[in-house]
């Protein structure tokens, strides 16, 4: 009688992540080999300890959806024949919710969080700007802006907030109060100095706003520094250490641009290939981050200067980012903020 050949058991091997980031319940892809079922028997992809929900599954490729309960990250694939190796994924954390972000928070030189409860159009929320300590704790600290939308710090570390229902600008200080800064702003959305502290204000219709520094409003000069087609939704602003302005303009196109404007106002389309970009941060390296959809996938977007995008957190509901002097990414969704380290230096004007 002819011997019965013995089972190999072939355990799965996961090679790597795909994105190494992610919030809780977002889409990543694990790749390697010998992932795919097992006779009538489907893998189990487990999170901290958490099992996820499987999208896709095949060998050398598994689609899962992360826990909304997991923290470290470390991913294990489970099947008939074995565990696989573990393999880091860097879970963002929550760091408060119950707010109404429409475009990045920023991140003061002591790492406290800075963001909006922006609130229907027209209406007038308790709190206008809510600020978050690295330790999670969230306090009120602006009230009676109606819409306040984009947010930036000057080369002084004074905060400053546009309401895209009233077109103005105002200024903070340290105690949370507001002045008005500059008005006639139409929709004003995105915000943006650069390291002379010109203010860039978005109007959404379609200009580009350049306000001179001024220690009062009849000091300060008020320029069309550009004009784009108007937006849907908001124009969100980030300048890099040259004084190049990059905006996104989100519309209903899946290939939306973000344009360079250059420091005497003429634009170029510096990369196509975006669903509904918003808020954008710069790296020191000189990447550009982008809150969008590459490929069907949303999340941060990462493009190099020489216009190669990956993504690098998944995350559904994404509207901005910034980068902490504390060494992490703050992300932004709809109604809350995250921060994840991500291992990148934010690029410091001042």
């Amino acid at each position: 009688m002819p011997r019965l050949a013995r089972q190999i058991l072939l355990p799965p091997v996961v090679d790597s992540v795909f994105p190494a980031a992610a919030l809780p319940g977002a889409d990543v892809e694990l790749r390697g080999h010998h992932l795919g079922p097992r006779a009538l028997t489907v893998p189990s992809v487990h999170v901290d300890g958490f099992a996820a929900n499987l999208l896709m599954c095949r060998d050398s490729r598994i689609g899962f959806r992360v826990p909304d309960a997991a923290s470290t990250g470390l991913i294990e694939v489970r099947n008939p024949d074995g565990a696989s190796n573990t393999i880091p994924l860097r879970v963002a954390r929550e760091l408060s919710d119950g707010l109404h972000p429409v475009t990045s928070p920023v991140v003061s030189r002591s790492g406290m969080t800075f963001a909006t409860i922006s609130g229907p159009r027209g209406k007038q929320t308790p709190v206008s700007i809510v600020r978050i300590s690295p330790d999670r704790l969230g306090t009120p600290f602006v009230s009676g802006i109606i819409n306040p939308t984009g947010l930036a710090f000057d080369p002084d570390g004074q905060l400053y907030v546009t309401s895209r229902a009233e077109g103005t600008v105002y200024r903070i200080d340290a105690g949370g109060e507001s002045t008005l800064y500059a008005e006639g702003m139409g929709v004003a959305t995105g915000a943006a100095f650069d390291r002379d502290g010109n203010l860039f204000v978005g109007d959404r219709s379609g200009t580009i706003f350049k306000i001179s520094p001024g220690h009062s409003e009849s000091a300060r000069q008020i320029f069309v520094h550009a004009t784009l087609e108007p937006s849907a939704a908001a124009y969100h602003l980030a300048v890099d250490a040259d004084g190049t302005l990059f905006v996104t303009a989100p519309s209903l196109s899946p290939n939306d641009c973000v344009w360079a404007i250059d420091r005497e106002g003429a634009i170029t389309p510096w990369f196509r290939g975006l669903g509904r970009p918003q808020g954008l941060a710069l790296d020191a390296d000189h990447n550009v981050y982008v809150a969008a959809s590459l490929h069907g996938q949303r999340g941060i977007v990462r493009i190099t200067p020489q216009g190669k995008a990956e993504l690098v957190v998944a995350g559904y509901n994404l509207v901005g980012l910034a980068f902490s002097p504390l060494g992490t990414a703050v992300l932004a969704t709809n109604e809350a903020v995250y921060d994840v380290d991500l291992g990148v230096e934010g690029l410091r004007l001042f």
